[in-house]
């Protein structure tokens, strides 16, 4: 009888990729700043939580606000105390209002009847830079090639080419994942060995991920043994006709 890698019948899936969750694969459920939850799969846990989302099981131990500022006194009950003691200099008193003025808030205040002093120029801070993502084609042509050159320029092309040197020509697969517009499948194998990634066409900092690896072809799902790539001289993966 043989196995296949089937997703579950209720056809779960990942909030963050859109991928269909295989069967034995592990979720987490996550809470949105909006207060939604959502189901996670273990690959995009740092995903979610860059996003701001957070774990539901750590919900609890989140602090429900944040300590409350130290009220400050009156700054003229305080001159008022200070005006019934002896002042050796007459510069105490503006010292005093300086330091009890916010920095950066408001004009310094004067005891003398001199003009304020100007108010600092408050520093702006440089907005931060969204993360960049790619564009997703459209096509599922354009899908392939585009995640093949995305695996090439990885670190698992060079894992691929030092096992042919071995193991000979695997055959290879590459197939738009019909539950994720951004995924694409890639299987690489031979007769005693395969090995199973994703591509996400739109991540931009770590699109190849390595999803498990197998010793037996019947592990396989059918569709991912109609092979339609092959491993050039060169140790790239590219389009064309299984290795025979």
């Amino acid at each position: 009888m043989k196995k296949e890698l089937r997703p579950f019948h209720d056809h779960v899936t990942c909030e963050v990729c859109g991928r269909t969750i295989l069967k034995g694969e592990r979720t987490e459920a996550y809470l949105a700043p909006s207060g939604d939850r959502h189901g996670v799969c273990e690959l995009c846990f740092v995903r979610a939580e860059h996003a701001g989302w957070i774990r539901e099981s750590a919900h609890g131990q989140a602090p429900q606000r944040g300590p409350r500022p130290q009220e400050r006194r009156p700054i003229f009950g305080r001159l008022r105390r200070r005006s019934a003691e002896p002042v050796d200099r007459p510069d105490e008193l503006e010292d005093l209002a300086r330091a009890d003025s916010p920095e950066g808030e408001g004009e310094q205040l004067s005891v003398n009847g001199d003009a304020p002093a100007p108010r600092p120029a408050r520093r702006r801070e440089a907005p931060q830079s969204p993360r960049h993502v790619r564009a997703v084609p459209t096509t599922a042509e354009v899908k392939v090639e585009r995640a093949l050159k995305l695996f090439n320029d990885s670190k698992h092309q060079r894992t691929i080419a030092g096992l042919a040197r071995s193991l000979g020509p695997p055959w290879a697969t590459a197939l738009p994942d019909p539950d994720a517009p951004s995924t694409v499948t890639v299987l690489v194998a031979w007769e005693l060995s395969w090995y199973l990634y994703r591509v996400d066409l739109g991540d931009a900092a770590e699109p190849v991920t390595q999803l498990r690896q197998g010793d037996e072809l019947e592990d396989i799902a059918g569709g991912l043994r109609d092979f339609n790539a092959v491993l050039g001289d060169d140790g790239l993966l590219k389009i064309g006709a299984a290795a025979e």
